[in-house]
């Protein structure tokens, strides 16, 4: 494993890749903490940004490398980028005109890409006009710029640049850098907070002279944390790279004297084909019933919407069981999107290939749908068991929640994605100027 550190530094080509990516990280976390004009920051901390309000910011800063809760001008981080991208995406299966497109090569992609960044751009104004309005509900601006429309629209100006600035950035990452831009982004917002969390164990723990009352955590609690960890991040990288091998048979050839082809390979189907998405989806859904019902009992106060509401809330009995519902869901959804069988049997025909025992057509597609639907509902279970760890370790040992999201949820699963996808990129590198792959020799 040394080696290979020193093998990275000596190919000066991708040495210059990785100090370029880390510096363009650091620009932007450096921007992460440039609080946005005009905004009382101290009364936005205090208040939490209100009850739900406050969860929504958190679980915002997780996975978009935004920061609602000091309103910064990365506050809206680069979730609208992504937003944008996955509506392009859905978008391309049911547009005939933007699949036609996007089979046109690099210049259809680059067109969609330019697409996206218009979406980008419209999504950004609509959450920053969102975010604002909410500041001065709550009187959290400034009293020589409350009501003023100019001030407004600075706002929203400098929030939608903050997050096109992150966007190209990204795009540099991918052009210029390690490559995978815009995940390293949301990766360095999450493990920026591991600091915060370990922090709060050290000065909690029993053995702190800080540490009182129910919040003391004890060798046993921290022993759980540890091991949890470690646990939970080995189970993510083996869902992650989990594959089911379906058996490929290429048909034998003859050509004169000569016989080509016959070989046996395999067809990988992942197991977790979804990847973070579900989760991101059912969380995100599942913060708005809460809202709806607070809403409607400030207006009409019942007795049903007070119930209702706490059971929808993180860690009640109606929560958990529509977030796993909603988690099977969008998994199933979003291998439908994506998973395309018909056109994946139609190409093992034109190339000559065959699955053993059926054929070619619509059986082999028939096939790899039904084997895909069932490897997908063992990755949904696994999603949604790391979806709800957090919220059960956070209720069951009395810590806070961000603590607790190191242990599963959406921020762990991207971290384990990103480094996988940023080893096989650095191994790609030293294997292509080392034959001896990425624990030999020098470059």
């Amino acid at each position: 494993m040394f080696s290979t550190f020193i093998n990275i530094w000596r190919v000066s080509e991708l040495r210059n890749k990785i100090l370029f990516t880390l510096g363009l990280l650091a620009i932007y976390r450096i921007g992460f903490y440039v609080p946005l004009p005009g905004v009382n920051q101290e009364m936005l901390i205090g208040s939490g940004g209100g009850r739900g309000t406050g969860d929504l910011a958190d679980m915002f800063a997780l996975f978009t490398g935004g920061n609602l809760r000091q309103s910064t001008i990365f506050g809206l981080g680069i979730m609208p980028y992504i937003s944008a991208s996955i509506i392009f995406q859905l978008l391309v299966t049911v547009i005939p005109a933007l699949e036609k497109l996007q089979k046109e090569g690099d210049s259809g992609r680059k067109k969609i890409q330019e697409y996206t960044r218009y979406a980008t751009v419209g999504l950004c104004v609509i959450q920053a006009s969102m975010w604002m309005k909410f500041l001065f509900s709550k009187n959290m601006v400034y009293a020589q710029y409350s009501g003023s429309i100019l001030y407004f629209l600075l706002a929203v100006l400098c929030l939608t640049t903050g997050t096109i600035f992150l966007m190209w950035l990204g795009e540099q990452i991918d052009e210029y850098g390690i490559g995978n831009g815009i995940s390293l982004i949301i990766m360095a917002g999450i493990v920026a907070q591991m600091p915060q969390a370990i922090i709060y164990v050290v000065q909690n723990a029993a053995f702190s002279v800080r540490a009182s009352g129910a919040h003391s955590l004890g060798p046993g609690k921290i022993l759980f944390l540890v091991l949890a960890f470690i646990g939970v991040v080995a189970g993510s990288i083996l869902i992650t790279q989990g594959q089911r091998r379906i058996p490929i048979q290429q048909a034998k050839q003859t050509r004169g004297r000569r016989v080509y082809g016959g070989q046996r390979n395999y067809l990988p189907l992942r197991v977790n084909h979804g990847g973070v998405m579900p989760i991101i989806f059912a969380s995100t859904l599942m913060m708005f019933p809460k809202y709806l019902l607070d809403f409607i009992n400030s207006k009409w106060y019942s007795g049903v919407w007070t119930f209702l509401g706490s059971a929808l809330s993180p860690g009640g009995y109606l929560y958990t069981l529509a977030y796993v519902g909603m988690v099977y869901f969008f998994a199933y959804f979003w291998t439908t999107v994506q998973f395309q069988p018909k056109e994946m049997a139609n190409n093992l025909r034109d190339y000559g290939s065959f699955i053993p025992g059926l054929r070619p057509g619509k059986r082999t597609a028939d096939y790899l749908e039904k084997v895909m639907g069932r490897i997908t509902y063992v990755g949904a279970a696994f999603l949604a068991l790391i979806a709800l760890i957090p919220t059960i370790v956070a209720a069951a040992l009395q810590i806070p929640f961000f603590v607790s999201a190191f242990l599963g949820g959406t921020g762990l699963l991207i971290v384990v994605s990103v480094v996988l996808d940023l080893v096989q990129r650095i191994e790609a590198n030293l294997i292509m100027r080392n034959y001896k792959g990425f624990l030999g020799g020098s470059a």
